[in-house]
Parts: C-alpha cells; structure tokens; sequence
C-alpha cells in the first residue's frame, strides 16, 4: 500500500545519504525513479532535497518533475533558484518551458511568465492553453485576447475553449467580437467536444445571446452536469 512505498523510499533515502550530506545516486535512471515515487506519493519537500543533492546527474524529465514540485508545494525561491541554474539545453525543452510557465503563472510571477512566453520561438497550443489558463486566473483576460492577436499557429479545442472563457469573463465589445468570430469559424469536429461546446455556450450566456447558446445546446450529443449549469 502507500504507507508501505513511503517507507520504503524513505529508508532508500537514507541508505543513500552520506555522512557529508551528498547523495551517492550513480545514475539518473535510478534518481528519476526514485523522484517520481516521491513525488507520486507527494513527498515534494523530501523530492526537491534530493534533486538539489542530485542536481549534476538530473535529466530534462528529472527537472520537469522538480519544478512541478516547487509549483505544487509553492516553493518560489526554489524554483528560481533551479530556474537559474538550468543549461541552455534545457531552458530549450518544451516541457521545462511550459513546466516553468506553470509555475511562474501559478506563483503570480506575470512578468517571468510573459518574457519567457514571448522567448518561445515554437509555441504549441499546449503553450498557449497554459498561458490563457493563468492570465484568467490572474484576472488578467484582456492580456489573453493581445497574445491571441499575435498566435501564429490555429486554436486547438482546448485553446478555444480557453479563449471562450477569456471572452466570457470579459464581456465586452471586444471579446464578443473575437468569441463570436471564433465560434462562426470553429471546425464542425470540435462542436462535438463536449468541453469546447460547454465553453462557447457559457461564453454565449454571459454575452446575453441565449437563443445561439440553445442552438449549440440542443445540437450536443452528450450533455453532463457542467453543460446543464453554463444554459
């Protein structure tokens, strides 16, 4: 059980742990292993301990985890500091990218955020969805219709729903002119996503346009509890 692999990991850490307080990993296939059963078992702290100690033998997969952990466990002077101490390598990878873009987002770091964001030269709409997601958490909707206006690459459903929502809690001329062009030129496979369709019905609702929001409604195939809530 859990309490069972706790224990284990627990007495692994401290077969490993020398006198002089370094760790004695000899491989990164082990130390990711390890990591990941800490972090599994959401023992962030003791995670991070040993990523700090490990640091010269961690992979890009091992530094993912490692931010996710001070992101989780808001550790922000944490993952600064391993933010600091990435090589140009990994500060290239697209999962630490989009890992750090989360926790920057997540600790209301905006301007880290933004000037990362803008230094990503491949955006994916994993990228943007990620962006959206925590420029509307922090209240800051407007700023996903700019980066929207500048997006080089089409909308997935998941980045249209998040533009949906951006539209929603903004409810002004300009998100009702962007979410309804959206919507009007939104691929026929995405209307059978229940997430995107929900999204465009609650942002149709909040525009006050609720004969189009019954239309998009009594088209779905599949309806859940969210779907009923944004109607």
């Amino acid at each position: 059980n859990n309490s069972y692999w706790i224990y284990r990991l627990n007495r692994l850490l401290s077969s490993c742990q020398s006198k002089n307080g370094e760790n004695l990993f000899s491989s990164s296939m082990t130390l990711n292993s390890t990591m990941k059963k800490l972090f599994d078992s959401k023992q962030y702290k003791e995670a991070l301990n040993l990523f700090d100690q490990n640091f010269k033998i961690s992979t890009d997969s091992t530094i993912d985890m490692a931010i996710k952990a001070c992101t989780i466990s808001k550790d922000y002077k944490r993952g600064i500091r391993i933010q600091q101490r990435l090589s140009s390598q990994s500060r290239n990878n697209s999962y630490i990218q989009a890992a750090l873009l989360c926790f920057y987002l997540e600790s209301k770091d905006i301007d880290n955020a933004m000037h990362l964001f803008s230094s990503i030269t491949n955006k994916s709409n994993y990228m943007y969805t990620v962006m959206f997601k925590g420029l509307i958490t922090n209240k800051m909707a407007e700023k996903v219709l700019d980066l929207f206006d500048e997006m080089k690459i089409e909308p997935d459903h998941f980045t249209l729903s998040t533009l949906f929502n951006a539209c929603a809690v903004l409810n002004n001329n300009r998100a009702m002119k962007i979410g309804k062009k959206l919507l009007a030129e939104m691929p026929e496979n995405y209307r059978n996503d229940n997430i995107t369709s929900t999204a465009a019905i609650d942002m149709l609702m909040k525009f006050g346009d609720v004969e189009s929001a019954e239309r998009i409604f009594r088209s779905m195939k599949t309806k859940n509890i969210i779907t009923y809530g944004a109607m």
